[in-house]
């Protein structure tokens, strides 16, 4: 088991999907969120669940309720607060509505990760996926200033910051769940 602790994002307001995306069933599970926790839980120590509200869900885990922001509704709030409750030097970070991303992904983005950088991100040919990567503690600063400047773009975060990228040939291992047909063609995947 990997000894990095790993954070699933399910705080995003899932406007592009019409309802709460971590909230919809999904492999088995009443939620995407169980599923994920579930399958993750076999390959980390320790998994936490970034969140707006742990309320939401209906079962016990290891929860870090984001930055209170009613307008906020992006990854920035999450990252600080995982930041401010986790006494580490860096983190997996996944985001909950990416169902595919299996232990080989992940064990290929943590070999590439050195001390040197900020972030390790994966990178498709349809471009880079923010959320599967891992963060280090050096860039918790940044993220503080974007939200003071209202600015949530990871990209534009990562694109300042000492990034090392992943590149992977297979997509489908990170196909987001975004919208309606995503979610459609998830379920005849798993």
């Amino acid at each position: 088991m990997l000894n990095i602790p790993c954070v699933i994002f399910a705080g995003g307001r899932s406007s592009r999907m019409g309802e709460d995306k971590s909230l919809l069933p999904f492999g088995g599970f009443d939620t995407l969120t169980q599923f994920q926790l579930f399958r993750l839980n076999k390959i980390f120590k320790t998994v936490y669940i970034s969140c707006k509200d742990k309320n939401k869900f209906d079962f016990n885990a290891n929860f870090i309720e984001d930055v209170k922001s009613d307008k906020v509704f992006a990854p920035t709030t999450g990252f600080i607060a995982v930041f401010a409750k986790l006494h580490v030097e860096k983190f997996f970070a996944i985001s909950v509505d990416a169902p595919f991303i299996n232990k080989k992904e992940i064990e290929k983005i943590i070999e590439a990760d050195t001390t040197t950088a900020d972030a390790t991100i994966a990178k498709t040919s349809f471009g880079i996926q923010p959320m599967c990567g891992v963060y280090h503690r050096c860039i918790e600063g940044k993220f503080i200033e974007m939200l003071k400047d209202n600015n949530h773009k990871l990209g534009f975060l990562l694109k300042s910051s000492n990034t090392t990228y992943v590149n992977f040939e297979d997509e489908k291992p990170f196909l987001n769940l975004n919208h309606p047909h995503e979610y459609t063609e998830a379920l005849s995947l798993i």
